[in-house]
């Protein structure tokens, strides 16, 4: 059986059919011979025996025909019976002789030889006698002829027809004896091929049986391998015993196994490390779009406050070109009012006062300006970097503010002293003829004032179009922000939708089972 094992599958089945077919050769030779057997008998009982049985049964019947042609002879008178009778004799003769010779001309045993010679012995006397009988019979000598008959005639061929039946049966028997040798080689023929078809059969039967083992075994075992693989099991181990065609399948099974088994297990290692990045990409996006929208949220703010500030910038501007005006004003009035100023030096010395605290708040204004500059560069600064810090740029906007109400209360104070500066002026007008060079000072002083808060409202102007481009630039940012957001929380749902194929990816790859013992490769019990 192993040796079977380790043949090829056509090498088996030719095996198996060279035995099933000498089998028939065998038992078709056998059968040749036992036919060639029977036939051979056959042919001699048929050609040899039954033929000498049937010449002896010639020779007896044409001698009983010449006893009663014979006997016709002696009792009739007509002698026209008595040739006809006498005809007879002789065609029984040439037909007797005709016999004798075949007999003769065929081959005999020692006693079929000896029997034939008695044969002949006896048949030379019959013939004298019939001849004498035949004289007697055609000179009508009736009396002498029966006497005859009796007593010679009758003995003679009584001797010779019990010579003719013992030749018969000798042949007879021969004949009966390869009869019975052709029914026992026919039996015995019969029992040799029944006994040799059993044994072809029981033979075919167990090639038949081994050769289907050997082959089905190893099939149904790679069937078994391949319906475990199928069902994700891929523990199996497959043990290669032959160099056949089923041990190359089972090998080439056991390589796809091993070659299978890596590859899942790479795949499931990918898988899960895809899952694990996925989830962490996940969270991380969450996270991040939560910061995002914190960040965007807190971004909207801070674009309302850059927007409000704009708007307060807007109006402190207005206030200085009032205040510019109105400074242009008080210079035109002062100038025409140098001649009346003359007579008001007590009055004037006030307006001197009044026009020092001025100086004051000017110079307080215009470090309010100076510092109001600073603060909207620091703005600018702040909004190019609220992308990743936004919580310094509300403190920036809060000291802006106040920076823009101090503005304001100066330039209130300015316009509430240049009033009472004009009328004290026009109060003191006819009191400072005599002071006209000191008003000329004081006109070159409020001219220089004037030119104080142009440069202020030129400031002013220039600063409400920085904080308006900083507006702008914070609400671009605002919306690119918001972009980000969107995108960032396209990004969470695409992580998230990752981390669930990778889940399903992992418990897929999860539903096959490999053996822990073999980390490289593996094989399965067939």
């Amino acid at each position: 059986m192993e040796a079977m094992n380790g043949m090829r599958i056509g090498s088996r089945l030719g095996l198996g059919f060279a035995a099933v077919i000498l089998l028939l050769l065998v038992l078709a030779g056998l059968g040749v011979d036992r036919m060639a057997a029977v036939i051979g008998n056959t042919e001699l009982i048929l050609h040899d025996r039954h033929a000498k049985v049937a010449l002896t049964q010639v020779v007896e019947n044409e001698v009983n025909r010449q006893a009663r042609a014979l006997r016709t002879a002696l009792i009739t008178t007509d002698v026209a019976i008595i040739k006809e009778e006498m005809a007879k004799v002789g065609e029984a003769d040439r037909r007797i002789e005709e016999t004798i010779e075949q007999l003769q001309s065929m081959e005999h045993s020692a006693e079929s030889r000896d029997a034939l010679e008695t044969l002949l012995k006896t048949r030379q006397p019959y013939a004298e006698h019939k001849a004498r009988l035949v004289e007697l019979v055609i000179a009508q000598s009736l009396d002498e002829g029966g006497v005859y008959l009796i007593q010679s005639m009758l003995p003679a061929q009584n001797a010779y027809l019990s010579a003719v039946e013992a030749f018969g049966r000798l042949q007879a028997q021969a004949m009966m004896e390869f009869g019975e040798e052709a029914i026992r080689g026919a039996r015995n023929a019969r029992l040799a091929m029944i006994g040799l078809a059993a044994a072809a059969v029981l033979l075919a039967i167990g090639i038949a049986f081994f050769m289907t083992r050997s082959i089905t075994r190893p099939i149904s075992r790679a069937v078994a391998v391949a319906e475990t693989v199928a069902r994700g099991d891929l523990t199996s181990r497959i043990e290669v015993r032959s160099p056949g065609e089923t041990g190359q399948l089972l090998s080439a099974l056991q390589r796809m196994n091993e070659e299978l088994i890596t590859i899942v297990r790479q795949v499931r290692d990918s898988s899960e490390s895809i899952a694990t990045g996925a989830s962490q990409i996940a969270s991380g996006n969450a996270d991040l779009s939560r910061r995002t929208e914190q960040q965007a949220a807190s971004l909207q703010q801070t674009s309302a406050a850059m927007e409000q500030l704009t708007a307060m910038s807007q109006h402190s501007a207005e206030n200085a070109g009032i205040a510019a005006r109105l400074a242009n004003e008080a210079r035109e009035v002062a100038m025409k009012g140098g001649a009346m100023v003359r007579q008001v030096v007590a009055t004037m010395a006030e307006i001197a006062a009044g026009a020092g605290r001025i100086s004051e708040i000017i110079g307080v204004i215009d470090g309010i300006a100076l510092q109001t500059n600073i603060l909207a560069l620091n703005a600018a600064v702040e909004g190019a970097r609220a992308a990743g810090q936004g919580r310094g740029f509300a403190v920036v906007a809060e000291e802006v503010r106040a920076l823009a109400q101090r503005a304001s209360e100066a330039a209130r104070d300015i316009k509430a002293l240049i009033g009472a500066s004009v009328e004290g002026t026009q109060a003191g007008g006819r009191l400072v003829e005599d002071a006209g060079g000191a008003m000329e000072e004081i006109v070159r002083h409020v001219d220089r004032v004037a030119q104080l808060i142009g440069e202020i409202d030129t400031v002013t102007q220039e600063q409400h179009a920085g904080i308006g481009r900083a507006s702008d630039a914070v609400g671009e940012l605002d919306r690119v922000t918001r972009q980000n957001a969107a995108l960032v929380e396209e990004s969470a749902a695409a992580a998230e939708s990752l981390s669930a194929q990778s889940a399903r990816l992992a418990d897929v790859v999860r539903s096959f089972r490999l053996d822990s013992a073999r980390p490289d490769a593996g094989g399965g019990a067939a």
